[in-house]
């Protein structure tokens, strides 16, 4: 059976003659220690090291008392619990949690991991909360069904957002609300943030439930309307290709060459070519672990693509080197997003983003290649969810994503070949005019 204690452990002494009462639990033949508020001096103890002054006990006992209930509570449950889980139980007994400091907290150990597109959008889901409530502290149990729908009523108005920019400089937005696509995104953040919460601070099959309520249990969160699609043909894409920056290292130079590394890759994301190490290029294979997935998949979303003759100049240039040119993989988004502004302008063709190389791959590959869809999912490093359990049995052909790959940029090698075939027939007929 647990046993809690008031202790002063004498070789704990303060600088200024002080010791802090501590409560000792003691469980299974262990024992651990909480800090209380109290502090005592030598002649407030007897001898033995013992408490004898009754006011300073008073709080104690009755935090004794508090957490004795807690543990009765518990009943026969309290068998699985070790010395360090039931000193957790205790601790939390009644304790609110507040979102925003563990949300910012989050969002620190997802960025140390690389996870900056997650860390993003629950710092977004932190930000808007702020927005709504009009401050800094707020308890999870605070968000309910309720508050979530007017919660959604304020993000689509209007309004001014306060931000401060990572060097601590304090600045405003002019937001004019999100639209039905921008609220299912911000849903749904929220609820990944909350349900991340919940993880963390709940424990079944302890019965350690901190977070009591779930309110999109009541909310739902509308699917988001289908977006037009983003992908561009052929001619574009070998626009993109044979653009010339005005300077040779510049931001639409990178950007241009990104773009298409990421569609000679099969659509690969942005983040995984700014994570792209040496390592990754091994026996004419470019091979890696997809960010967005890693950690929610077995086969932790490994891929192996070949290294064809347009992507070898590109990673010589690139892979190893990013870092340098960019602090994060978000730095180098926004970097981007300002490379396409020029080069599409330049063009004269419509605004487009560095995904739109992974959906044109996608589209050109089933609409004009005509391969299959299992086979463009396997490209895409995708998992169909109807056929995880077939997945286990079959093992990965990556010649088959060669094959998708290699009649996709066959077409824009068609288009350089027509175009030197060109060449050639009007020299041949500047000659023969000479000639004759």
């Amino acid at each position: 059976m647990a046993t809690l204690n008031a202790v002063i452990l004498r070789h704990q002494m303060k600088k200024d003659g002080t010791f802090n009462v501590k409560i000792r639990l003691t469980h299974k033949r262990q024992t651990r220690y909480l800090d209380t508020k109290q502090f005592v001096v030598r002649k407030q103890l007897d001898r033995d090291f013992n408490i004898k002054d009754i006011f300073v006990m008073k709080p104690i006992y009755d935090s004794i008392f508090k957490y004795r209930e807690s543990i009765a509570a518990l009943g026969d449950r309290v068998d699985y619990y070790n010395c360090e889980n039931l000193l957790k139980y205790i601790q939390s007994e009644g304790k609110k949690v507040e979102i925003i400091s563990f949300g910012r907290e989050r969002v620190e150990a997802l960025k140390s991991h690389g996870r900056d597109g997650t860390a993003n959008n629950f710092r977004s889901a932190i930000n808007h909360l702020i927005d709504y409530f009009g401050k800094e502290e707020i308890f999870i149990d605070e968000i309910t069904s309720q508050m979530l729908r007017s919660y959604e009523a304020f993000l689509r108005k209007p309004r001014t957002l306060h931000r401060i920019h990572r060097n601590g400089t304090k600045f405003q937005i002019e937001s004019k609300g999100l639209t039905d696509a921008g609220i299912a995104c911000a849903m749904r953040d929220l609820r990944g943030l909350f349900n991340v919460a919940r993880d963390t601070f709940n424990d079944e099959d302890l019965g350690l439930i901190r977070i009591k309520h779930y309110p999109f249990k009541k909310y739902k969160i509308k699917p988001a309307p289908e977006t037009r699609k983003r992908n561009i043909d052929i001619d574009t894409i070998k626009k993109i290709r044979d653009f010339k920056p005005r300077i040779p290292d510049g931001i639409e130079a990178i950007t241009r060459d990104l773009f298409m590394l990421s569609f000679y890759a099969c659509g690969t994301n942005a983040i995984d070519i700014f994570h792209l190490k040496n390592q990754n290029l091994y026996n004419g294979r470019m091979e890696y672990n997809r960010m967005k997935t890693k950690d929610k998949r077995r086969d932790r979303a490994f891929i192996s693509i070949k290294i064809i003759d347009e992507m070898k100049p590109i990673l010589d240039k690139y892979v190893g080197t990013l870092h340098e040119r960019f602090s994060t993989a978000t730095g180098m988004n926004t970097a981007l997003s300002q490379g396409f502004d020029k080069i599409c302008t330049t063009l004269e063709i419509p605004r487009i983003s560095f995904y739109w190389a992974r959906h044109s791959f996608a589209t050109i590959a089933r609409n004009k290649c005509r391969k299959s869809k299992d086979d463009v999912a396997l490209a895409l490093n995708h998992v169909d969810e109807a056929r995880k359990t077939t997945d286990i049995y079959i093992e990965k052909d990556w010649s088959i994503l060669d094959e998708v790959q290699n009649a996709v940029v066959s077409l824009l090698r068609h288009d350089r070949r027509t175009d030197s075939r060109r060449q050639i027939n009007l020299l041949s007929d500047i000659t023969l005019s000479v000639c004759r």
